[in-house]
């Protein structure tokens, strides 16, 4: 289930007013790692405040979403918008679809009104793993949803991939994010879902929708005893890595696009692409269960599941 807010949290974040957005336009920060569907979060959004009859800016980076780095896209929207960039400390909103890529854009919040939306979930980058044994620290951010709550009162972080992956779908994550995301602007429901029906692939509407649904119930389900609870429970394991163990790599040969991240980022050469450009592990007697490659896969079509 998905990762519960916290007591630094405890109150539902109010909408972002729409009365307001004739004299100041809403800014609303999306940012991720190549390949989570931040543009799509973005243009989703873009699409919905231009059929509401408000001006829109967007601005985007990503010309690194094949290769795992950061990508991030404004958009502003109001009766007039002069400028399609957030200057820092104006979001009024910073949705996050990873937690470190969450936790670098946090100075464009607005210091006492912003609402952070975020993704748990964590995507190494290569660098950041200085030891590649299992269990060994890395250098990612060490700070948690409840340390981050008690800098931001309208923190809502969540493990939105674990949940759309148990309704059949991981990639929906970003979409059980739009979900948490509609319930801090004030626009209809079901023109969110009919924007969003027309930006997802056809046979993957059902799933998105029922991902939408999460995301809104859960903002209004929070449980801070169970996340002390999930948040002791991963301490504990953080302090014994030997006793977490992986099975080898499992790659959904579907999901694969060919892209060749996880074959050029292995540390041990353990991955190649095979006659039907399929990445496949051809060495696994050197893999070292480092997980390099299910953290850079931008389609998630590699995992490494816990042994029972």
């Amino acid at each position: 289930m998905m990762t519960e807010l916290n007591q630094a949290s405890s109150k539902n974040a109010q909408p972002v007013a729409q009365t307001q957005v004739a004299k100041v336009p809403v800014n609303v920060l999306i940012v991720g790692v190549g390949g989570q569907g931040v543009i799509m979060v973005s243009k989703v959004l873009a699409s919905l405040c231009q059929q509401q009859g408000y001006e829109v800016k967007q601005s985007e980076v990503h010309g690194m979403a094949k290769r795992g780095g950061s990508v991030f896209s404004h958009v502003r929207f109001g009766e007039k918008v002069y400028s399609p960039t957030i200057p820092v400390g104006q979001a009024d909103v910073l949705v996050a679809l990873e937690w470190a890529e969450g936790l670098r854009w946090l100075p464009y919040l607005k210091p006492e009104t912003g609402i952070f939306i975020a993704d748990t979930q964590k995507i190494v980058p290569p660098f950041a793993c200085r030891d590649r044994k299992h269990g060994a620290a890395n250098g990612y951010a060490k700070e948690t949803v409840a340390d981050i709550s008690q800098m931001i009162s309208n923190c809502y972080a969540a493990d939105a991939g674990t949940t759309a992956a148990e309704l059949g779908n991981a990639r929906a994550a970003n979409t059980l994010l739009l979900g948490m995301l509609s319930t801090t602007l004030d626009f209809p429901e079901s023109e969110w879902r009919d924007i969003i029906s027309k930006f997802v692939p056809p046979k993957t509407i059902d799933i998105n929708m029922q991902a939408f649904d999460q995301g809104r119930e859960w903002v209004e389900r929070y449980d801070p005893a169970a996340l002390a609870q999930g948040q002791a429970e991963a301490g504990s394991v953080a302090q014994q890595p030997h006793q977490v163990q992986f099975e080898l790599p499992v790659i959904t040969e579907a999901w694969c696009k060919s892209c060749d991240i996880c074959v050029k980022f292995c540390p041990e050469r353990c991955l190649s692409l095979n006659e039907n450009q399929v990445a496949e592990l051809t060495k696994p007697e050197l893999c070292t269960l480092c997980r390099i490659c299910e953290r850079l896969c931008p389609d998630f079509a590699i995992s490494l599941n816990y042994k029972h």
